[in-house]
């Protein structure tokens, strides 16, 4: 797969995740923050009766799971390297472990429901970063705010550019998809629903690190190619 389908993978996981966030742990996103700081400011008031400790959470939580990918990928290569390979990683087995969290003590506590946000945020704030090391152009894999107005902007009613309309096009799709995926799931469990995104997760993880391991092998092979010795006939 490649690494555009791998984010697009990605963006659908975050999809699922915000749906179960919204609507199980107080309304709250674990990987959209603009939803949250919106939802904060609008509490600010007092008379809203919206969210408090859920989205400062999730956005505390959000901000250090990015902070920790962002020093882990300090030094390393800008393309898939195995340090993107182990937080990527991690991020599905902390979201299959937040499921399985789901299925034993389930989210009527607010202490769970605290608990919980803040491990989805961690996971889709090491998501978030991974894939802005990544650089897939217009594929962030949590905010399609930005897409949108690229995909408006260089329309045909726009700039006319047409610039990467499909790829745009495309994540906004597939996080929609993974929001209405996750809202239904939740009706028959929130803890269904994280475990269908960390086998996404994991499953990406998989394929961009065998698609790394590939593409070394091969420009191994083309090194060795180049600089084996040249026959000479006597």
């Amino acid at each position: 797969m490649t690494p555009l389908g791998l984010m697009l993978a990605l963006t659908f996981a975050t999809g699922v995740v915000d749906a179960v966030g919204y609507l199980r742990l107080d309304n709250v996103f674990g990987g959209n923050m603009t939803g949250n700081v919106v939802i904060l400011g609008m509490a600010a008031t007092g008379r809203t009766g919206l969210p408090v400790l859920g989205p400062v959470v999730a956005l505390v939580s959000f901000l250090v799971g990015a902070a920790v990918a962002g020093r882990v990928l300090r030094t390393a290569a800008p393309n898939w390297s195995p340090r993107c390979t182990v937080l990527l990683g991690g991020v599905g087995l902390v979201l299959a472990a937040t499921a399985l969290s789901m299925a034993v003590t389930g989210v009527g506590a607010p202490t769970a429901r605290a608990s919980m946000t803040s491990s989805l945020a961690l996971a889709m704030g090491v998501q978030a970063a991974t894939a802005r090391h990544l650089g897939v152009k217009d594929v962030t894999t949590v905010v399609v705010t930005s897409v949108l107005t690229g995909l408006a902007a260089d329309s045909r009613l726009g700039a006319a550019r047409g610039q990467a309309a499909l790829r745009r096009g495309a994540a906004v799709t597939l996080i929609a998809i993974g929001a209405v995926t996750g809202a239904a799931l939740c009706q028959v469990h929130e803890g269904l629903a994280v475990v269908a995104a960390a086998l996404v997760v994991l499953a990406v993880t998989g394929l961009g690190h065998a698609s790394a391991r590939s593409t070394d092998r091969g420009a191994a092979a083309t090194t060795a190619s180049a600089m084996s010795p040249i026959a000479i006939s006597p």
